[in-house]
């Protein structure tokens, strides 16, 4: 099993290695320090929309399809309402 885990270990530092070189790519003429505040908004973005998905399924769980779209049964519980984009 050792053998195994030191495979796993060297194909992780590579993924990780590809990671970053993707993410420098596409940062591209971007200063790393204004990087970090793009990075953080999209990782908020990111958050507010998987609560306000885990909020639209507790919705539908409790039978209340109907308030899906109700934007105050996703405030009283603190969640960001997300509109849906019909673009």
């Amino acid at each position: 099993m050792a053998k195994t885990t030191k495979k796993s270990d060297k194909k992780e530092v590579r993924f990780e290695e590809s990671l970053w070189d993707v993410a420098n790519k596409l940062r591209g003429s971007v200063q790393s320090l204004e990087y970090k505040h793009i990075v953080s908004r999209l990782i908020f973005l990111e958050f507010i929309s998987d609560i306000f998905k885990k909020r639209k399924h507790e919705l539908i769980d409790a039978g209340q399809e109907k308030c899906i779209d109700v934007v105050q049964a996703y405030i009283k519980e603190n969640v960001f309402y997300l509109a849906e984009d019909r673009s």
